[in-house]
């Protein structure tokens, strides 16, 4: 049947009729808030260009984590920024990391909530790349060394979820098999397996001072351009033991989203990274979109596409959103 007979506008009648017949929806379960972790005491720096985001101390990660948790949101992904930096990020490796001292903070006061820990190298590294340089690159089989021990010790620290970023070949299982021999074999890998070598990272190299210091990361990050070779990088993660399979950023590639999706039947996260929420605050300050809408509609997309779990720095004001509809 065509029109008249079929008017697809009925089932848009009325509110309850929509909510009803809704396809996807977001829930506070879905998402994951992304913080930044850093050394001192009552320590709130604000991101100047991420609105609404700040470098916390280890005292006061704790208390926003209670605040988050009291939202709905119960996870978190905790990035580092230490007192000092070496040439092959081993500041990250060990129980006075800053990372895995928060994590024990953490995990003390607070019982619901569920910590992934990212691994890279970026932030721990003085020369800002994501691993030991060897002329004038990063060289893959040294750094996946350092990324197993860092990753062991945020495991023994009581993260629950290792996310290693890198974007090195091999890493995810170097790292399995250096969880599984020290008796990790429970815990997940939710690997960013399609990192892109994006340009809206960077608000995030502000918030974890990451920015490399000469060249740029796209011998090992991915070219934009590609979506086949995003195919490659999953199956290898997958087929090396990730339990979690990531695309960042999201927004731009939806499309990479939903042909991970359609081929692999494991849970897939996105990134809705910093650039992309920075752009709508700045859009939302100056009133030219309406800022809850705009939130929603693009976390909406991302789960649309495909993604089971998302990575926002939305997830608290997208829980407030929620409780509203809910009421």
């Amino acid at each position: 049947m065509a029109f008249p007979q079929n008017r697809l506008r009925r089932l848009r009648k009325t509110e309850i009729l929509r909510n009803m017949v809704r396809e996807t929806i977001v829930r506070p379960d879905d998402l994951i808030m992304p913080l930044f972790v850093c050394p001192g005491e009552n320590v709130k720096k604000a991101i100047s260009s991420m609105p609404g985001n700040y470098q916390l101390s280890i005292d006061m990660l704790v208390e926003e984590c209670k605040d988050l948790v009291s939202h709905g949101i119960h996870t978190v992904l905790l990035f580092g920024i230490p007192e000092s930096k070496d040439e092959h990020g081993h500041v990250a490796i060990g129980p006075e990391g800053i990372v895995q001292r928060a994590i024990v903070a953490i995990k003390k006061e607070i019982k619901d909530i569920m910590i992934v820990a990212d691994v890279c190298n970026c932030e721990y590294t003085t020369h800002g790349h994501c691993g030991t340089i060897v002329d004038g690159d990063v060289d893959n089989d040294l750094t996946l060394e350092t990324l197993a021990s860092q990753s062991l010790s945020l495991a023994e620290a009581g993260a629950d979820i290792i996310a290693p970023s890198d974007m090195m070949d091999g890493r995810v299982g170097r790292i399995r098999s250096k969880l599984d021999e020290n008796g990790f074999t429970q815990t997940p890998i939710m690997a960013y397996s399609a990192k892109y070598a994006s340009a809206f990272y960077g608000p995030f190299r502000e918030a974890a001072e990451s920015a490399p210091q000469f060249g740029n990361r796209s011998t090992y990050q991915m070219d934009p351009a590609n979506t086949n070779e995003a195919l490659r990088e999953v199956e290898e993660d997958i087929t090396e033991g990730a339990d979690i399979v990531m695309v960042k950023p999201a927004l731009s590639y939806l499309d990479v989203i939903r042909r991970i999706k359609d081929k692999y039947n494991v849970p897939i996260a996105a990134y809705n990274v910093s650039g992309e929420y920075s752009m709508v605050m700045a859009a939302a300050e100056k009133n030219w979109v309406d800022k809850d809408r705009i939130i929603a509609e693009i976390l909406t997309s991302i789960k649309r596409a495909g993604a089971d779990i998302i990575i926002t720095y939305h997830a608290k004001q997208m829980a407030i959103i929620l409780k509203k509809q809910n009421q």
